[in-house]
């Protein structure tokens, strides 16, 4: 009998989407295929430490607010950048861990999603699902990512930045007079509608500001883009393919934090999106040129505004997507003929084809 592939399962974190990680950890749990994966579970608590985790203790519901908390307890581990083996050790000694054959982080936001976590493991010498160092933190900023893909051609919305530094020399007035109302205020670095707003008068742009601001150094004030939210799904690494798009449908003002996470009924999804077969094709190529100029890898999901019907205008990418069970990016694969735990594996798969890609390489003159 083939020996099962250690799977490490990495979730949690610093980011404000902590929460939003150990839902979305829980769902690849239940899923994956567990004849042929061994699955260890590592959380990150909210200070930054890791932890080795134990399945039945995992993910405990917690009471407010309906999200999965993790234990502050568990075996806390180290990662030893350079060995060959045994690259996770625990501080007590006491559990000898072995080779992971491969890291799934699922991590959103900060601290995981940006090209921090996946520096560390390439370090390690493990690999890992997903985007490598610079399409992760790429897909994070969002004011870097508006100017490649503004630079390869590919149409964006209109959007000003602002540094903590320059915060004054912004103003309502000036806001609205470039980009109309309303607008959106929002960290240039964070995910899962944390810290957004919507806003229509001077107040509340000043609210928004000092808010977006307790998250990132940087903000970005966008225009509100009158049209409907289609999101499309891509899978791979040199040759990525797209899935069905599908709409958001929100009932929310906007697609909130809560409508995406804790209102089950605070969206609705229409998977497959009802369009054209000429519209939802151009789509999915206008996702894949989306995911190749970023320099993404394994997954992203790539999220539109259609306007007038005809006009198709990227907002984002993000490079690890929800895998809650109301999320787009399992759901338009699972409505493309790729099940939740098909998906997984071919994820999985794609992360040790990029790392023996890579092990190719050379690293020095010899």
């Amino acid at each position: 009998m083939a020996r099962k592939i250690r799977v490490g399962i990495l979730f949690g974190g610093r980011s404000a989407e902590h929460e939003v990680s150990l839902q979305s950890a829980k769902n690849i749990i239940d899923a994956i295929d567990s004849k042929k994966y061994e699955v260890v579970l590592i959380g990150i608590d909210k200070k930054g430490r890791w932890h080795l985790s134990e399945g039945s203790r995992l993910l405990l519901p917690a009471v407010e607010s309906g999200l999965p908390e993790l234990p502050d307890k568990g075996e806390n581990l180290a990662l030893v950048p350079g060995k060959q083996e045994d690259q996770l050790v625990a501080f007590s000694g006491q559990q000898k861990l072995g080779r992971l054959d491969v890291m799934f982080p699922v991590l959103h936001g900060p601290f995981g999603e940006d090209g921090t976590v996946q520096g560390l493991l390439k370090l390690a010498n493990i690999a890992f699902v997903g985007a490598g160092v610079l399409g992760s933190a790429v897909g994070m900023d969002k004011e870097v990512m508006k100017r490649l893909l503004r630079d390869a051609g590919i149409p964006i919305g209109r959007f000003i930045t602002v540094n903590r530094y320059s915060s004054k020399e912004i103003s309502f007035e000036d806001a609205r007079g470039e980009l109309g109302l309303p607008l959106f205020v929002k960290p240039a670095n964070l995910g899962s509608s944390v810290g957004i707003h919507k806003v229509t008068e001077r107040a509340a742009f000043e609210r928004a500001v000092r808010d977006a601001f307790n998250y990132d150094n940087k903000i970005l004030i966008e225009e509100f883009i009158m049209g409907r939210e289609i999101e499309c799904s891509v899978l791979g690494n040199e040759n990525p393919i797209a899935s069905v798009p599908g709409e958001i449908l929100p009932r929310h003002e906007f697609y909130s934090y809560e409508a995406k996470y804790l209102d089950e009924n605070g969206a609705v999804l229409e998977i497959p999106a009802k369009l054209p077969q000429a519209t939802s094709e151009r789509i999915r190529q206008l996702a894949i040129k989306t995911f190749s100029t970023l320099c993404c890898e394994g997954m992203a999901r790539v999220d539109f505004f259609l306007r007038n019907g005809e006009e198709i205008i990227v907002n984002e990418i993000n490079t690890i997507p929800g895998f809650t069970r109301i999320s787009m990016y399992p759901k338009l694969w699972e409505a493309t003929g790729i099940s939740y735990s098909e998906l997984i594996d071919r994820l999985i798969q794609l992360a040790i084809e990029r790392f023996e890609r890579e092990k190719r390489l050379k690293t020095d003159r010899a």
